[in-house]
């Protein structure tokens, strides 16, 4: 065999072995995990804790005030929910919610639950809505949260009852609307306290009813 024949396997040799371990290391390193410096790995990767307060609330309620969040009914799927000073009043998993219209009375003075109240509408518990509405006592706060059909057997004495809690919206609450709202009684003003949406086929979420509505917030400890 020639000498220059030699040289050329050598060489052939040589840069297949060159290029299996520059294969190799690339390899190598690229099956390593990259390990970021401490303090950024630690700014990149840490979760933003948000402190949740009562009710879930993002900021606390100040002094004389209470933490709230209600929510209506989603279609006639899934119920409401009142929430009062991180006390879950009615709820779906508390399973003391129904159709209609679902109300809690809350000392107004000391934030302790009074009594809790589900009225079908639809079936005509109006009588009992009404009296109900009469019998409330002074100093309570009243929250509202409506589910499914919270307006088809009411009536005008129900719907002034629930303006004289500072209500809006009750005189034209119909068939299928939503519908969230704190009061109390006899109050000058009209609550700040309240949401209302219509069922209306063109807007509705759902196929049926419209969408949900959620309220949060402070309510003053007396009645406002």
């Amino acid at each position: 065999m020639r000498v220059s024949g030699v040289f050329r396997i050598l060489a052939l040799i040589f840069a297949t072995v060159t290029t299996w371990i520059i294969v190799r290391n690339h390899m190598g390193f690229s099956m390593k995990t990259i390990r970021l410096p401490r303090w950024l790995a630690g700014s990149s990767t840490k979760e933003t804790q948000v402190m949740k307060h009562k009710c879930g609330l993002i900021k606390p309620c100040s002094a004389n005030y209470f933490a709230f969040k209600i929510g209506s009914g989603a279609a006639n799927v899934v119920g409401p929910t009142m929430c009062f000073e991180n006390h879950i009043i009615m709820s779906p998993v508390k399973n003391n919610v129904g159709r209609g219209l679902n109300i809690a009375l809350v000392n107004g003075t000391t934030g302790a639950v009074l009594s809790q109240n589900t009225f079908d509408m639809y079936s005509g518990d109006i009588k009992h809505l009404v009296k109900f509405l009469k019998e409330i006592p002074e100093g309570a706060l009243v929250l509202v949260a409506s589910y499914d059909d919270p307006g088809t057997k009411m009536n005008d004495e129900a719907r002034k009852l629930f303006a004289n809690l500072g209500s809006s919206y009750a005189k034209q609450l119909g068939f299928r609307d939503s519908w969230v709202f704190i009061g109390a009684k006899n109050l000058r003003n009209k609550s700040p306290f309240e949401q209302f949406l219509k069922n209306n086929p063109k807007t509705n979420k759902y196929e049926g009813w419209p969408e949900l509505l959620e309220m949060e917030g402070c309510v003053p400890a007396r009645p406002f």
